[in-house]
């Protein structure tokens, strides 16, 4: 795919932490009616809301800011079993994050949303799908979860893209020019997880090299994208 970073040898690093919280998250009209509903919790117009959208579309960074603001507890979809449901729903409010077809438990599930029915909680789903396009198996679930209210998030305009390059690189601390980050913003996929990538790869590249961030390097790491 066009734009797409391939691996190279790399220096060993660290991880470094991604900040979620809601000053660091950036609006654009690609994401706006996410951040509405985060925003306006707990007037949500349903109890169980659904955020959809492709990779990197900044669907965990807003049911972070949500669980924050709601007390809610998070788990995996895959991770979610008939008896640990109650004690994920301990604080009346619940993100359930990347619910994909054939990976999660579809009795845990609708347990999970009839105890948050009959206790009022909150649930909040996260996924690329919508929940229309999941093969479901148990129909009482599938009904559930088409009846589920669903925002979607749309892959990145132009100024927030270059924005998402400016942010991975302030989490990673690294100082780059506007040159970079106009080369970046014009050569890579227009997705959140591609500038992820190309940021993280010129991060550890820099460092195996001992050279700054430059222009000159990105286009040395994407010259055989």
């Amino acid at each position: 795919m066009a734009g797409r970073v391939h691996p190279r040898q790399l220096a060993f690093s660290l991880p470094h932490a991604e900040s979620l919280s809601r000053d660091n998250f950036l609006e654009g009209p690609a994401n706006e009616a996410g951040l509405a509903l985060i925003d306006a919790w707990p007037e949500w117009p349903n109890r169980i809301m659904w955020l959809a959208g492709p990779e990197g579309s900044g669907k965990s960074h807003l049911a972070a800011i949500w669980a924050e603001a709601s007390g809610a507890r998070s788990t995996t979809a895959s991770g979610l079993t008939a008896e640990n449901v109650p004690g994920a729903l301990a604080t009346g409010a619940l993100v359930v994050e990347d619910l994909k077809a054939k990976e999660f438990n579809e009795r845990a599930l609708f347990h999970l949303m009839n105890l948050a029915r009959e206790d009022a909680a909150h649930l909040l789903f996260t996924g690329r799908e919508v929940p229309a396009s999941l093969e479901i198996e148990l129909r009482d679930l599938r009904s559930r979860l088409r009846a589920v209210p669903v925002i979607s998030l749309l892959p990145p305009d132009d100024q927030l893209f270059r924005g998402l390059i400016v942010k991975f690189c302030a989490d990673r601390q690294l100082s780059v020019d506007e040159s970079v980050v106009s080369y970046l913003a014009t050569r890579l996929e227009r997705s959140s997880a591609a500038a992820r990538e190309a940021v993280q790869l010129l991060d550890s590249e820099a460092l195996r090299l001992g050279r700054p961030v430059t222009r000159a390097l990105a286009a040395e790491l994407l010259r055989d994208a």
